[in-house]
């Protein structure tokens, strides 16, 4: 049976806001038991309730192709996706309740909404945002039928790209997505654990598929490299390419014995590099985040994670995004207070100053334009929020 819209939805909407939901029994995944989202050797997806109901004559219900129970896998990057997204609450909100607290709520003194971008509907669960400093264009990672956004500086979005499939321009699972001085779009796309680069039309010239485990975060330096961080390798790369030729020169790891490292971001004038590590729950402890500074030459200069914030605030943190200010300053995304954080330069830590904290719902990217506005990924509310100085 075909389930209506919700109310408000074009039923094609419909069809692509469904992605946290098992298309055969239209329950929400989730990371436990028959609920865990399970890869098809087809490239669908099923909960694990309605792969056990099938097992007997197991075949993909949308394409038909049959295979077996032991050919299923974990959907990783739809359980990172849950586990980026939060709690049951945020959760539920995030598949199709209000989005939280107003988008046009006031900032602080200094710094002003200027533009909105995306909602419901048209950005689905967003996961990363890049700034073209040349352009002012938006480069935005999401999981609607086009994978990848392209919004010109006054807010019309330019170029969609990247359906889900095994073509050269196919993007399956981004998680976050940079763009190079050089004008071209890099993602990291959990679903074949691949780099890809793409002209700002949308057209392929690099795919990057061996060596990685989990391609996570990703960032251009001034030289039109990318730094990466890979997931569950614990690394990080920098990847050199002729993104015009493409052509791959080389893909070095650069730091090893890193714990879960996901968002990274470059600084424009210095070359240092900011990784946040995810710690493991212990005991009856949640998960944390740990936010490492390294060099230009790869040499540790700061750390900030939330036990030694809490020893000087009275502060939770729990980052998902990391960027520079044009000074230098280490400013992260905090999905606890729900704000965006100024931390400092590293021989400033710890310093505790909230830049945003009011009309964001559930932060998940950051990234600054070249006349220094403060763009903000928010996927509470599937949107794109520009600040500017008042």
């Amino acid at each position: 049976s075909v389930r209506p819209p919700r109310a408000g939805m074009a039923a094609e909407d419909e069809a692509e806001l469904s992605l946290l939901e098992c298309r055969v029994c239209f329950e929400p995944y989730g990371p436990d038991g028959q609920r865990r989202p399970r890869n098809l050797p087809c490239g669908h997806v099923l909960c694990g309730g309605c792969v056990g109901a099938l097992s007997r004559r197991l075949e993909c219900p949308f394409c038909r192709r049959p295979c077996g129970p032991a050919e299923t896998s974990d959907c990783r990057p739809l359980l990172q996706l849950l586990e980026l997204l939060g709690p049951a609450g945020r959760l539920a909100r995030a598949l199709g309740g209000s989005g939280g607290p107003g988008a046009a709520a006031p900032a602080p003194a200094g710094l002003g909404l200027r533009l909105c971008l995306g909602g419901w509907g048209s950005l689905v669960n967003p996961t990363g945002v890049a700034a073209c400093r040349s352009t002012g264009r938006l480069a935005v990672a999401h999981d609607g039928k086009k994978r990848i956004h392209v919004f010109g500086p006054s807010g019309f979005c330019l170029q969609r790209f990247g359906e889900r499939g095994d073509a050269g321009n196919d993007v399956k699972y981004p998680l976050d997505v940079t763009v190079t001085s050089d004008g071209h779009v890099v993602v990291t796309d959990g679903g074949d654990r691949s780099v890809k680069a793409f002209d700002f039309e949308g057209r392929g010239v690099l795919a990057v598929r061996e060596g990685f485990r989990l391609p996570w975060g990703l960032d251009a330096t001034p030289k039109s490299e990318v730094i990466l961080t890979d997931s569950e390798a614990g690394a990080l790369y920098r990847l050199t390419a002729d993104f015009g030729r493409g052509e791959l020169k080389k893909c070095q790891m650069i730091r090893a014995q890193l714990v879960s490292p996901r968002a990274v971001a470059v600084c424009q004038t210095s070359g240092a590099v900011a990784v946040i590590e995810h710690l493991k729950a212990q005991g009856l402890n949640k998960g944390s985040t740990r936010v490492k500074i390294f060099s230009a030459e790869m040499d540790l200069i700061g750390q900030l994670d939330s036990f030694g914030l809490n020893l000087v605030f009275p502060s939770k943190m729990y980052a998902t995004a990391v960027a520079f200010d044009k000074e230098g300053r280490v400013i992260v995304t905090d999905v606890c207070s729900q704000a965006v954080i100024c931390l400092g330069k590293p021989e400033e830590f710890p310093m505790f100053n909230p830049l945003i904290s009011y009309g964001l719902s559930y932060p998940v990217g950051l990234t600054y334009t070249a006349n220094d506005s403060l763009v903000i990924l928010d996927s509470g509310d599937h949107s794109i929020k520009i600040y500017g100085s008042t």
